[in-house]
């Protein structure tokens, strides 16, 4: 009898375990993904950031001509 009782016992912490271990294996491949997500939003706004850069750089190269520009008409 007392053998049945930790065998109960013992299928019941087994039991708990797995059940635990199933839910932390959910969790694992939910964070798992909405890393993968914010890792491709955080590629793109680098993306963007750098393409904004450019943009930039090329629209001080645009007013530094006018500058010039401005300049010599004025000289």
């Amino acid at each position: 009898m007392q053998n049945q009782t930790s065998l109960a016992k013992l299928n019941d912490k087994v039991s708990a375990i797995v059940q635990r271990y199933n839910s932390q294996k959910e969790e694992n491949e939910v964070l798992r993904l909405e890393l993968v997500k914010l890792k491709a939003e955080s590629e793109i706004k680098n993306q963007e950031i750098t393409r904004l850069i450019e943009q930039n750089a090329q629209k001080e190269l645009e007013i530094e001509a006018i500058v010039e520009k401005l300049e010599s008409i004025m000289a």
